[in-house]
């Protein structure tokens, strides 16, 4: 079983905190990774991409011009997609991208992308983050106090920070989220984790029933 230091925001040790070995030292399986953040980006697509067939165009109720005698070929209506401005044949239609991947897999995907982070030593553990207010210098000295300032960092809480979250906002290179709603593509866009110890306690409490899924 892993074991990281905790630190407070002066990166003093303020302890140590076990890592549940289910979910912070399981198989890292990439070709989970693949599937998970291909499922999370389908169901960001709007869909609303539409266009009109030759059911839907205006105009052309009346034939273009008369059936025989003109040389050319017979037409019945302009709205045809022969036309300009006729209709489109197979074009897009409104519709749903997203797709379905089973709970056993999305949660081992996600422990095994904790998994890899913890493997490369990219986790970082505090004891809590506490804002006087909402400014964005307070979160960049938090990252620079635990060698974190010049990294890709995903700060991890374990329950609403209204005032972290705000902070942070306007940093282009650092993201939060809640622990309830960690996921695999926000850990692989960041290149370090930065959890709070109720973080850790709550991934654990999240995903410690997934151990015979990431094995």
């Amino acid at each position: 079983m892993a074991t990281l230091d905790v630190v407070d925001n002066a990166n003093s040790k303020k302890g140590t905190v076990e890592l549940d070995p289910a979910v912070f030292e399981a198989a890292v399986r990439p070709h989970l990774f693949h599937a998970e953040v291909r499922r999370q980006l389908a169901l960001r697509r709007a869909g609303t991409h539409s266009t009109k067939n030759r059911s839907r165009v205006s105009g052309g109720g009346a034939k273009p011009y008369r059936q025989k005698g003109t040389g050319r070929a017979r037409q019945g209506t302009t709205r045809a997609p022969q036309w300009a401005g006729g209709g489109v044949v197979f074009g897009p239609v409104p519709r749903k991208h997203g797709h379905g991947l089973n709970k056993k897999t999305r949660r081992a995907a996600l422990v095994s992308a904790l998994s890899a982070r913890q493997a490369e030593e990219a986790i970082t553990v505090v004891d809590g983050i506490e804002l006087e207010g909402f400014k964005t210098r307070a979160v960049v000295s938090l990252l620079e106090a635990v060698g974190l300032g010049d990294a890709s960092v995903l700060i991890v809480t374990g329950a609403a920070n209204e005032k972290l979250e705000g902070s942070a906002r306007n940093l282009p290179r650092v993201g939060v989220i809640r622990a309830e709603g960690l996921n695999v593509y926000d850990i692989l866009r960041h290149q370090k984790l930065l959890l709070t110890r109720d973080a850790v306690d709550a991934l654990s409490a999240r995903l410690a029933g997934s151990k015979e899924e990431a094995q």
